[in-house]
């Protein structure tokens, strides 16, 4: 399409936005986030997650409110660029410091196709259009191991209320997302014309 932005553009402006987020919003929109998660999972729930970094909305809380409600939270282990593995997250003590920035669990890594066994996957995200289509950071990683997701698992990108857009430009090999979970309206489906609450 004529004068469509690229997903450089969109990178330049998501990031330049949020390098402005003061300290204090941040802090609230993660508390909103964490209390929305929380809702997400089950006893006994696998949920793969991350740890937002780098001006990413939400925080460990988010994580904690998945093991508080009993699910086993599995974080990703990066290597060499292919599918992701995972490690248990088993609080902020079990975290190291990591490439790009990123923190990782200490605990035993499990190989990649662990992710077909989660029930619900959070993925970071620089924005999400109502189509599902995310825009993440341009390395690869989560696009080569969603393949291996199980077909009825959630996957979530979180972001923030302004990051949930109508078109963003996408690509074959991008895996479209069923759900956004924001600070303002929480958790809500994507695909057709909007977003709409869960049932």
């Amino acid at each position: 399409m004529p004068g469509e932005r690229t997903k450089y553009a969109w990178r330049r402006q998501i990031l330049a936005e949020r390098a402005q987020v003061a300290v204090a919003d941040h802090a609230g929109e993660a508390a909103a986030l964490a209390a929305a998660v929380g809702a997400l999972a089950t006893r006994d729930a696998l949920v793969c997650a991350y740890v937002p970094v780098r001006g990413e909305p939400g925080d460990l809380r988010m994580l904690d409110a998945l093991r508080d409600r009993g699910a086993t939270v599995l974080l990703p282990v990066t290597g060499e660029p292919g599918p992701l593995s995972w490690a248990r997250y088993e609080g902020p003590d079990s975290l190291r410091k990591a490439r790009y920035g990123l923190l990782e669990p200490t605990t035993a890594t499990l190989p990649p196709p662990i992710i077909g066994e989660a029930t619900t996957i959070l993925i970071p995200a620089l924005a999400v259009d109502r189509r599902g289509v995310r825009l993440g950071r341009g390395a690869g990683y989560y696009d080569r191991t969603l393949g291996a997701a199980d077909a009825r698992s959630r996957l979530i990108a979180v972001v923030r209320d302004n990051e949930l857009v109508d078109r963003l430009p996408e690509e074959p090999h991008d895996h479209r997302m069923g759900w956004a979970l924001t600070p303002g309206a929480g958790l809500g489906e994507l695909g057709g014309d909007g977003p709409r609450a869960p049932e």
